[in-house]
């Protein structure tokens, strides 16, 4: 498989250039799960190294931009106690990678990482609101065409799909793991048409043709549901204390 390769690829280069300093290397997000699509879901990488100076971080800029260069995210890369102690910051994605991940290379250290669910709630409502915001903008530098219509939209999705997994989480809910029904779940919850993010996920997928579907409508539905989702979970969350 072209993923194996270039994740095989990836830890023999890491491996190569760090040496004894590398403690861990970590696929996280989609490509760990079930809900990996060839083509569109990333192959997130975090890198746990035992020190992180300037030099440290100068032997890995070969393998990063090697890497970036074909196509995927740059690794992040952290030392395991700057991992620890950024919980209470990124509480979001660490919970992400604490349910989600696949080791490398290394021990697996996050079964004893504490995420606190407290500071989890409050970035939930910012990211929901940030991410809201940053979508207006983007319509706004558009020119409107279906094309870049298209891209907003599935450029966004992955982005709001995990939102709205974790708005559930944030609410005590288990919730599906799958996207489609963790957006339905939370449609319930919160009061919205999740129909519009249900088609923005059949055009990431490949499942429905962009001759198919009416661009403008759509945005305007999409944009509707998840401003409607900030604006629900700002109020559900507060009545939570």
């Amino acid at each position: 498989m072209h993923r194996e390769k270039d994740l095989n690829e990836l830890v023999k280069r890491l491996k190569e250039a760090a040496g004894g300093n590398l403690s861990a290397v970590v696929l996280y997000g989609s490509a760990a799960d079930h809900e990996f699509h060839e083509g569109h879901s990333d192959l997130n990488i975090l890198c746990l190294l035992n020190r992180l100076d300037g030099a440290d971080l100068a032997n890995l800029r070969p393998v990063g931009l090697w890497w970036w260069r074909k196509g995927h995210p740059t690794p992040l890369v952290f030392t395991l106690e700057e991992l620890r102690h950024s919980a209470d910051v990124f509480a979001i994605e660490l919970l992400d990678i604490k349910q989600h991940h696949h080791m490398l290379l290394g021990e697996d250290c996050f079964a004893d990482l504490d995420v606190p669910m407290t500071l989890h709630r409050l970035q939930v409502e910012r990211e929901l609101r940030t991410s809201v915001i940053r979508l207006r903008q983007a319509f706004l530098r558009s020119r409107g065409r279906r094309s870049e219509l298209a891209e907003l939209m599935i450029a966004s999705a992955s982005t709001f799909a995990a939102l709205f997994r974790h708005s559930l989480i944030a609410l005590g809910k288990t919730g599906p793991e799958s996207r489609r029904g963790a957006a339905d779940q939370l449609a319930e919850l919160v009061g919205f048409d999740p129909a519009a993010f249900h088609t923005v996920l059949d055009l990431r997928e490949g499942k429905t043709a962009a001759g198919e579907v009416n661009h403008k409508q759509t945005f305007a539905a999409y944009l509707d549901a998840v401003t409607r989702v900030a604006e629900g979970m700002d109020q559900l969350l507060a009545t939570k204390g």
